[in-house]
């Protein structure tokens, strides 16, 4: 998940950053310190070692889902800072390149902070996805997630129960509905042109208790009598059958002829139970649809929300442009410090969660719109004329962001490793966009914003991925 914020920064939050968000959790956060390249290849060993022949599907899984996750934590968060320099060290090359300036002491384009940490290390996903293919056994009726390539044609689905940043209640109902999938007579959906049915399941869960279980399911030729059926036997299984020790709040049935299928598309059928789960955020309650997207790391989520607001010292005279904003969170959760809110995000549902959460919640301070930022956004702004001052969260950053926002200063944030951060990734074409010069053919007008502080923060303990908070100027 990629994050991008445009802030207005006090030139005082500008200082020496060794203070800065000190009043994030983490203990102590002082800078890692350089490792020798002895202790490089000893890690590494430990990360990879037990990819090689002869080590367990399990093993192997871990690898490569969470390939860190031999290492104490403390060590994981010195892996993820050496991977973030690296980044900043690319996009200074990368500056320089295009005739800016922007080395800093250490070849980076601006200071770095030590990683913050995620309160939470284990089990902290509230969405899993688990796929069905055939497993290290080769039934094709097992539920878990791959080790392998379609390129390379040696898939293997692995159970995910020693998986150390899927919670218990996700592991529960993937082997309940394997049960389940194992005793119909329908066959899985491996490849769609080769016929079978049952497909893909989505675990959301809420700190409230809340459990919301998706089955995507491939109709092929079946008539709607035959699909009555299979969603009867499915709600059976899950409210009067083994199922039951899940305690779903929700379940959804998908009919997809498709990878992925939005609402729109495909309706999420509601077999069982109620239409959302909630979420708390800082003290506010969230509404959660299907397919909204919420942050996976909801304690991780509140870390850096907090952060964001802090960064942006938004005062009473701030309007917060909260771009493709999910259900609202990022925006709702500043907006008793700013004085309008306004939400833009493409599914249709997660808006109508965002406009509940704010009535919910008494924040009467906010709007928010349908459709894609590129399109909603420069109608909204094209006759603007409100002098008070503009700050955008844009999640994810986006290549375009220059050509629509008028700010003082601007915050990226992206989660990927660094290659595709920099290789890849929109977020790059972003950050060149910021620190570009005035060119009209281009799209691109305003001074130049240039890198004044990176933060990064580890939503995603075990793995390689880290959320990586840039803050710009002009």
């Amino acid at each position: 998940m990629a994050l991008s914020c445009a802030l207005r920064l006090p030139p005082r939050l500008l200082r020496p950053s060794s203070a800065l968000l000190s009043s994030l959790p983490g203990g102590d956060r002082s800078l890692p310190t350089e490792k020798t390249s002895t202790k490089r290849k000893e890690k590494k060993k430990a990360r990879e070692g037990s990819s090689l022949p002869g080590s367990s599907w399990e093993e192997r899984l871990a690898n490569a889902v969470t390939p860190l996750w031999r290492l104490p934590y403390r060590e994981q968060l010195q892996v993820k800072y050496e991977s973030q320099r690296k980044v900043l060290q690319t996009l200074a090359s990368r500056l320089e390149e295009l005739g800016i300036d922007a080395q800093k002491p250490g070849g980076l384009c601006c200071p770095l902070q030590p990683v913050v940490p995620s309160p939470v290390i284990n089990g902290y996903r509230n969405k899993s996805t688990f796929s069905v293919n055939r497993g290290p056994d080769g039934n094709p009726k097992t539920v878990g997630l791959y080790v392998g390539t379609g390129r390379e044609r040696n898939i293997v689905c692995v159970k995910a129960n020693h998986m150390e940043n899927i919670p218990p209640k996700h592991k529960q109902v993937a082997q309940c509905y394997e049960e389940f999938i194992r005793r119909s007579p329908l066959d899985p959906c491996i490849l769609f042109h080769k016929g079978g049915h049952w497909r893909e399941l989505v675990v959301r869960t809420t700190g409230r208790g809340h459990t919301m279980a998706i089955v995507t399911f491939h109709p092929q030729e079946l008539g709607q009598e035959a699909l009555a059926t299979q969603k009867a036997l499915l709600k059976e299984f899950f409210t009067c059958g083994p199922g039951t020790v899940c305690a779903l709040t929700s379940l959804y049935f998908q009919e997809s002829t498709m990878t992925r299928c939005s609402h729109e598309q495909s309706p999420f059928q509601l077999l069982h139970g109620e239409p959302h789960i909630f979420e708390e955020v800082l003290g506010l309650k969230f509404r959660i649809s299907p397919d909204a997207f919420f942050q996976v790391n909801t304690g991780g989520a509140e870390v850096l929300y907090r952060a964001v607001g802090e960064l942006s010292q938004a005062g009473g005279d701030t309007v917060l442009l909260d771009i493709c904003c999910g259900t609202g969170t990022i925006g709702l959760s500043l907006a008793r410090q700013v004085a309008k809110i306004i939400g833009v995000e493409v599914v249709e549902k997660a808006i109508e969660d965002a406009r509940w959460n704010a009535a919910f919640n008494g924040i009467s301070n906010c709007e928010f719109h349908s459709g894609k930022a590129e399109a909603v956004l420069p109608q909204l702004l094209s006759s603007w004329e409100d002098a008070r001052p503009l700050v955008a969260v844009v999640n994810p950053s986006r290549a375009g962001l220059r050509y629509f926002l008028s700010a003082s200063s601007v915050v990226l944030c992206h989660r990927q490793g660094w290659e595709g951060f920099c290789r890849r990734s929109k977020g790059c074409s972003a950050f060149h966009r910021l620190c570009c010069p005035p060119d009209p053919g281009k799209k691109l007008a305003g001074e130049p914003f240039a890198p004044a502080l990176a933060v990064p923060f580890d939503m995603f303990p075990h793995t390689v991925h880290c959320e990586l908070v840039l803050l710009f100027t002009r």
